[in-house]
């Protein structure tokens, strides 16, 4: 009689490689996306002219929309959050609707 194969030892789990901070870099490019769009919040804080901060909030959503028509899927990072067009075109429609509106409001008396 044969003896009995000893249990097989379970596999080791791999050492994580060091991950880097962002990991892609669609996330170094959604930081600075955010740093833009806080810039342009302080702005309009900040400044009597509220219609610059809203159209700096507005360019950092259209580029964040060009960003995430360019970057492939796996590069996207955080700026994929939905399939890409609904991504594109919401980032679009609400950087278009911002630049609409710091356009179209009246001035109002102090």
């Amino acid at each position: 009689m044969s003896e009995p194969d000893p249990p097989a030892e379970p596999p080791q789990p791999e050492e994580p490689e060091e991950r880097r901070h962002p990991s892609t870099i669609g996330g170094a490019f959604y930081i600075v996306i955010l740093i833009a769009t806080g810039v342009g919040i302080a702005i309009v804080y900040r400044s009597h002219d509220w219609r610059l901060g809203v159209r700096v909030v507005a360019g950092a959503l259209f580029a964040a929309a060009l960003l995430r028509l360019v970057l492939p899927q796996r590069d996207a990072g955080m700026l994929a959050v939905r399939h890409r067009l609904v991504d594109v075109g919401l980032l679009v429609v609400v950087g278009g609707a911002l630049v609409f509106l710091a356009g179209s409001i009246p001035d109002q008396p102090l």
